[in-house]
């Protein structure tokens, strides 16, 4: 891709560069401090590990009430509507043609920054993993509070194992997610775009029909 056919535009507001990085470093340290929990280290101690990690764990569930508030009021939701036109030839490219050099099958635009492949992964991740992971620890937290809650018949153990796996699906979503953040036109491009804002683009590509699907599927 020659640099001729790059345009730079303004693709990520304050607000979502803030919320990246301060989910990143709260889920960072809810991490280090659970798996910490389970015994598998020895970093804050497991008294403090637990501390911070409850204290963490309640900061992401009000910080998240705010990044869904956020969502619906601007209009944002509509980035994360489902689609399945040119899935396949994302799934193409990511599997074969980047590899190539051939140019992305869906440039990023403002009305449409993400690819079909990336709405249905962060829909799944923002309407079922999170709040799943959320609830969970909400949950266990909260342990001994649950019969003036009614859920007492509820299971301590299965709420363990579904936030513990819930753990390792996240974990397993940030190595994929730091490897796609290197796949842009240059290694850092991706990351520079969360820090500043404006990425740089493909300009010669005419908006097709999926990405006005915004308004529309």
């Amino acid at each position: 891709m020659s640099e001729d056919k790059m345009i730079n535009v303004y693709l990520y507001t304050r607000y979502e560069r803030f919320w990246h990085w301060l989910q990143m470093v709260l889920i960072f340290l809810l991490i280090v401090t659970g798996f910490e929990g389970h015994g598998l280290y020895t970093l804050f101690g497991f008294e403090r590990a637990v501390e911070i990690h409850n204290f963490v764990g309640l900061t992401w569930l009000i910080a998240f009430a705010f990044f869904v508030f956020w969502v619906f009021t601007t209009g944002e939701w509509k980035q994360y509507i489902p689609t399945t036109k040119k899935m396949l030839a994302v799934i193409r490219y990511y599997t074969y043609g980047i590899f190539r050099g051939e140019s992305h099958p869906v440039p990023k635009r403002k009305e449409a920054k993400h690819n079909p492949l990336q709405r249905l992964t962060y829909l799944s991740l923002a309407a079922l993993l999170l709040p799943i992971q959320m609830a969970t620890g909400f949950l266990y937290w909260g342990y001994n509070s649950w019969n003036d809650w009614g859920v007492a018949g509820v299971s301590l153990g299965l709420v363990a194992f579904v936030h513990t796996a819930g753990a390792f699906a996240i974990c397993s979503f940030i190595i994929v997610h730091v490897y796609m953040t290197t796949t842009g036109h240059t290694i850092f491009a991706h990351t520079k775009a969360m820090i500043t804002g404006w990425e740089e683009v493909e300009g010669d590509v005419e908006i097709e029909d999926w990405e006005r699907a915004g308004e529309k599927i």
